[in-house]
């Protein structure tokens, strides 16, 4: 096996852009939740008129669920806040016939009241709820899968130290509730605890390189020495061990 600075340099150097994570192809593995999110996104778009996709990525995630859907929406947009990723929803998603808008994190929707029967996302950073229920048109639906609390915390608390006051963000409850005082109804809420295993120390890099909200200040050179305390670890064990925590969230704007 290579040596810790060899596999961080490797990873230090690689490209961290879009929504994809093929680079931990073989180098980390994470269990799925049990409902599926790629089909159900796909089956959603093809009963769709107009659909909004939030916090899109680079676009990996809507491109495939339209090509795996039976049709595609008369008009399809998304929304993307970090601009290297809008420009790669761009190059995937426009010959798709969907329309990319990037919208800072926190501006208002560039859309219309009630302009679309159909709003998704895939791990959106903060659901606007608000924002969804003013632009689905009455009887439209949002469909998501979010990040749930404590999620990957076990690796998150190895760089961090302890974190009781975070544990609670993002509980499904919470945004149950966010969804209902925002005016919506929300018609099914699954939770599921699924098992992340990181098998080298350069997977690690990329992760935290790639999801920079974990662990907002990391650097390699700051985290050297947890970095290769991490990787004494992993070589002792053969993994690290985490859990990512998701929860499919079904809401209807009343008619």
């Amino acid at each position: 096996m290579r040596t810790a600075e060899e596999l961080i340099a490797e990873a230090a150097a690689a490209d961290v852009s879009g929504w994809g994570f093929g680079w931990l192809e073989g180098r980390a593995s994470e269990e799925r939740p049990p409902w599926g999110y790629a089909g159900i996104l796909a089956d959603r778009l093809a009963r769709a008129s107009v659909a909004l996709d939030l916090d899109t990525g680079g676009g990996e995630v809507l491109a495939q669920a339209l090509a795996r859907a039976k049709r595609q929406p008369a008009r399809m947009h998304a929304c993307e806040a970090w601009p290297p990723n809008a420009a790669r929803a761009r190059s995937l998603l426009e010959p798709r016939g969907v329309e990319v808008h990037e919208v800072p994190p926190g501006a208002e929707l560039p859309f219309d009241d009630g302009s679309f029967d159909l709003v998704t996302a895939r791990h959106p950073v903060t659901p606007p709820w608000a924002q969804i229920a003013r632009v689905l048109a009455p009887g439209g639906q949002y469909v998501a899968q979010h990040v749930g609390p404590a999620s990957a915390f076990e690796l998150i608390e190895f760089f961090l130290g302890p974190l009781p006051e975070h544990r609670a963000a993002r509980a499904p409850e919470r945004e149950a509730a966010a969804a209902a005082q925002a005016g919506l109804v929300v018609t099914d809420l699954r939770t599921a605890r699924c098992r992340m295993e990181l098998y080298d120390i350069g997977a690690v890099v990329w992760l935290l390189r790639k999801c920079v909200w974990w662990v907002p200040d990391f650097d390699v050179e700051r985290y050297s020495d947890r970095l290769l305390a991490l990787d004494e670890l992993i070589r002792a064990e053969g993994g690290f061990v985490a859990h990512a925590t998701r929860h499919l969230v079904v809401a209807r704007r009343p008619d």
